[in-house]
């Protein structure tokens, strides 16, 4: 799935640069925008200390959600988020299990107006992660039993995208983020950083 999200990056990115003409099309104060996108989260290990000879891992795994955002002014705006990703636990001895993960985000975004179809941009922000395990990861450390269950916790996340004004309202838009977790379970919890590509579809109104 890796090779396939880099694959389509790579050529929405090739059909980005070879559109970017002249335009009135652009990010302008005072609009709104509501995206989808879809794309892969790249995961980190989910606890510091190895349970059962092993440290559970955040498996590289789909994400999707959507956004709304308001530009104060051609330049700057706000956007709120909503992801999710139907995650998994891996490299444990007891087998994959089902982690589904909840994101919600506010983030303050930067456009860069060039004058052509293309609009660069960077964002920044912070939120909140909850997490559903499906059932309780249980082995030993230190020979004596654990048993691990999800929790919530904060999160930081700063990107760089582009939006491309395919009409005055209909865009097309790519993503790279990083994110910064707080903690996903409750014992022997570890911050994650994780990072997101995403490809979406967006509506200026």
């Amino acid at each position: 799935m890796r090779t396939i999200w880099k694959a389509t990056g790579l050529a929405a990115v090739g059909t980005l640069a070879l559109h970017a003409l002249p335009a009135s099309a652009q990010v302008q104060s005072g609009t709104h925008e509501l995206h989808v996108y879809a794309g892969e989260l790249f995961g980190d290990d989910l606890a510091d200390t190895a349970i059962s000879g092993s440290r559970p891992e955040l498996d590289d795994d789909f994400t999707f959600g959507a956004r709304y955002g308001y530009n104060f002014t051609d330049t700057w705006g706000v956007e709120l988020s909503l992801g999710h990703s139907p995650n998994s636990v891996t490299r444990f001895a007891g087998g994959d299990i089902d982690l589904d993960i909840t994101t919600l985000d506010l983030d303050a975004v930067w456009h860069f107006n060039l004058g052509t179809r293309v609009v660069p941009y960077l964002i920044a922000g912070i939120g909140y992660a909850i997490a559903d395990l499906d059932r309780p990861i249980q082995g030993t450390v230190n020979g004596q039993p654990v048993l691990v269950r999800d929790d919530n916790g904060f999160t930081f996340n700063a990107g760089i995208g582009a939006k491309y004004f395919a009409t005055e309202r209909f865009v097309i838009r790519l993503e790279g983020r990083y994110r910064y977790v707080d903690k996903l379970v409750d014992a022997f919890d570890d911050s994650l950083n994780t990072f997101e590509t995403t490809l979406g579809v967006g509506w200026l109104f």
